[in-house]
């Protein structure tokens, strides 16, 4: 079973992009820096998927990501191709976006929140030997990106490629993120994480203090004080992370809502942008300016409808993608099979299907009650995840694919 607790931890950052990209508030950078978190839950989700399958993993993951962003390329690029963009050899990079792929005036804003998708295909192309470093190397391999982005902010560094940047900016939050599955965040004793929760926290707040953006505290303004500050929210939501959040399904409306916005994350994130670009002149002829918070109000709801919309009609990719049977609305209740007893509400990383085996809770995994867990045991935060055969049962492929924040982040 999922835990819960990552799934809310997705949700509310989802929820917090959308909302930053509506109104602009630079204080939510600082309240949820959701960008880094999610690139942790999903450098957590590799090192799962890395331990469990091997190099594959890096395969199964593209296939997770790459259709949804597909669909579309599908509808925009001939768009753009209509309205200025040049037909050049780059736009097959929105196939497989290694590098920017091109746009025209337009759509370089509405498209933009492609940049994660490019950052997040160069994390998974590096974390086999990512992981194999860290194992041996833990501390060091985990400074190094903050070192290298140090170099960068100092000037040491001048000129750095976009690939050094973005590796500096956020390959640290994906390391935090293997710390997390091997288990190494959840045995920091209290007198180690709080020191050092403290003084990576203060430091960035410093560096934010004193380098502010042209958008004042805005996180993505200000590459340094963004990953210090990110870190420290990690260590605490990861390292002091609970086994689990069972009390998030005890209300049946808020935990579909978590089921939807996890299992159609990738598309809320590739879709939201549009639909705020779009907006914008729209609502400002009618009067509902950024400045009214009555205004910002219906355009919150505005974009979170024109989302939900375009969700049921082409999220179900990402359940053909993961393997799963397609849905308009996924989450709801699943035919029982013949002669068993009624199926559950469906969550992501749940047995639905007849076929493989599925990674169940284990003795000594978090969250069984009775059971102490150990180094070396299985689960969310530990080094190998333990499987067991459950006859006529299959996994749906459970690694997320992650939404963060788009062109501003």
């Amino acid at each position: 079973m999922r835990n819960r607790y990552l799934d809310l931890l997705r949700f509310l950052a989802i929820i917090r992009v959308v909302v930053y990209h509506v109104t602009g508030w630079a204080s939510l950078t600082l309240i949820f820096p959701a960008m880094s978190v999610m690139f942790a839950l999903a450098g957590s989700l590799m090192a799962a998927s890395l331990t469990r399958t091997g190099p594959s993993a890096v395969v199964r993951r593209l296939r997770r990501l790459l259709p949804s962003l597909w669909v579309v390329a599908l509808i925009f690029v001939p768009a753009m191709l209509f309205t200025g963009l040049e037909p050049t050899w780059r736009v097959v990079l929105w196939l497989f976006p290694v590098a920017d792929p091109p746009a025209n005036h337009w759509g370089a804003l509405a498209l933009s929140v492609i940049w994660y998708l490019r950052d997040y295909l160069w994390f998974v192309l590096a974390s086999p030997i990512a992981l194999w470093l860290f194992r041996r190397a833990p501390v060091p391999t985990l400074l190094a990106p903050y070192l290298l982005l140090l170099a960068i902010q100092v000037g040491v560094l001048a000129d750095p490629s976009l690939v050094l940047r973005e590796f500096g900016l956020y390959f640290g939050a994906w390391l935090l993120g293997f710390a997390h599955h091997d288990g190494l965040l959840r045995r920091l004793t209290n007198r180690v994480l709080i020191p050092v929760v403290l003084v990576v926290g203060g430091a960035g707040a410093a560096w934010i203090l004193t380098h502010p953006g042209s958008r004042g505290y805005d996180l993505n303004d200000i590459p340094l004080g963004n990953a210090l500050w990110s870190a420290a929210f990690i260590l605490v939501a990861l390292g002091r992370a609970p086994a689990g959040a069972a009390w998030v399904d005890r209300n049946a409306v808020f935990g579909r809502a978590v089921t939807v916005l996890n299992r159609r994350a990738l598309t809320v994130y590739l879709w939201h942008m549009p639909f705020v670009v779009a907006l914008t002149p729209l609502v400002d002829v009618v009067g509902w300016s950024h400045q009214d918070p009555v205004g910002l109000a219906i355009r919150v709801v505005l974009v979170f409808a024109l989302v939900g919309l375009v969700t049921m009609l082409v999220g179900w990719v990402e359940d053909v993608a993961a393997g799963r049977p397609p849905e308009m609305l996924p989450g709801g209740r699943r035919p029982a099979p013949a002669g068993g007893p009624p199926a559950a509400p469906g969550r992501s990383g749940d047995v639905d299907l007849p076929g493989r085996s599925a990674d169940v809770d284990l003795p000594g995994r978090p969250g069984n009650a009775g059971s102490a867990w150990r180094p070396g045991d299985s689960g969310a935060d530990g080094p190998a995840r333990r499987r067991a055969s459950v006859p006529g049962a299959r996994v749906a492929d459970d690694d997320e694919d992650e939404i963060v924040q788009s062109p501003a982040r």
